[in-house]
C-alpha cells in the first residue's frame, strides 16, 4: 500500500519537492523515498510508522520532516544525515530516547518539536544543534535538563511544560537570546536567578515553588517587647 501511495504522490519524478501523506495508515516509509534526492518537505503525520527506512538519510535537501503522531520509539539516527533540515516534528509518538549520533549533523535545525512523548532525559549532544531557535518538549517525563542545553546560543523559545523537572541549571543564564520560557506543571521548588535574561514571556504556574503556603504574619500578642526601661538596664548590668 505504501508503495502505491508514494507513486501517486510523486508526480514530478525525481524533481518532486513536497510529499504529504497524512492519515493514510502507513506502517513504513517505502525505500523508494531514496529516489527523490531533491525532496524538500515530507509530511507523514498521523500514520503508523514505528521505524524509518535507511534511505531517508539520502534526503540531504530536505528542510521539513513531519513524523508527528506515529509510533516511533526513538529520535532516529538517520536524521543526522539530513544536513539541510530546518524543522523536525516528532510530536505524539512513543519516543523515550535519542538514537546514538542523532544530533550530529543537524547544524541547520531551527525547530525541534518533541511534545507528547515519553522522554525521561535529553542527551548532552543536544548542544550540537547550534542553529536551534525553538525547542518544545511539553508533556514528557523529563526530571532534569542537561547544562549543555544552555549553550544553544540561538535559542529563543524553550517549552518544558508538563514534565517532572525538579530544578533548572544555573547555566540557563547563558541563553542570551531566550525570550520565551515555559516551565508550567513541573516539580520545581527553586529557580535560578534570571536577571541576565531578557524574557518577554515566562510561565511557571503549577510548581511547588508557587504552591507553598505563605508564612502567616506574627500576631501582635506574640511579639516580645523590646522597650528599654531603667529596671531592665539595672538587671542587665548585674
Amino acid at each position: 500500500m505504501e508503495e502505491r501511495l508514494f507513486l501517486r504522490a510523486v508526480k514530478g519524478g525525481k524533481n518532486t519537492k513536497i510529499i504529504t501523506l497524512n492519515g493514510k495508515k502507513m506502517t513504513k516509509i517505502p525505500s523508494t523515498i531514496g529516489n527523490l534526492p531533491g525532496l524538500k518537505v515530507l509530511n507523514l503525520q498521523k500514520n503508523l510508522v514505528s521505524k524509518v527506512c535507511s534511505e531517508l538519510s539520502t534526503l540531504t535537501q530536505l528542510t521539513v520532516l513531519n513524523l508527528g503522531n506515529n509510533l516511533l520509539e526513538e529520535v532516529p539516527e538517520e536524521v543526522k544525515y539530513l544536513t539541510s533540515l530546518k524543522n523536525l516534528h516528532l510530536f505524539g509518538n512513543r519516543i523515550n530516547r535519542f538514537a546514538s549520533g542523532a544530533c550530529d549533523g543537524l547544524k541547520n535545525l531551527i525547530l525541534l518539536n518533541l511534545n507528547n512523548n515519553q522522554l525521561t532525559y535529553i542527551p548532552k549532544e543536544v548542544s550540537r544543534l547550534e542553529s536551534l531557535e525553538y525547542l518544545t518538549i511539553n508533556h514528557n517525563q523529563l526530571t532534569s535538563i542537561p547544562r549543555e542545553l544552555c549553550f544553544l546560543k540561538n535559542l529563543s523559545e524553550l517549552q518544558l511544560n508538563y514534565n517532572q523537572l525538579i530544578c533548572i541549571p544555573e547555566e540557563i543564564k547563558f541563553l542570551k537570546r531566550l525570550q520565551k520560557l515555559f516551565l508550567a506543571r513541573n516539580n520545581i521548588e527553586v529557580l535560578p536567578e534570571f536577571q541576565h535574561l531578557k524574557l518577554k514571556e515566562f510561565y511557571c504556574e503549577g510548581n511547588p515553588l508557587f504552591l507553598k503556603e505563605p508564612v502567616s504574619a506574627v500576631k501582635q500578642l506574640d511579639v516580645l517587647s523590646l522597650q528599654v526601661t531603667p529596671e531592665s538596664l539595672t538587671q542587665a548590668s548585674k
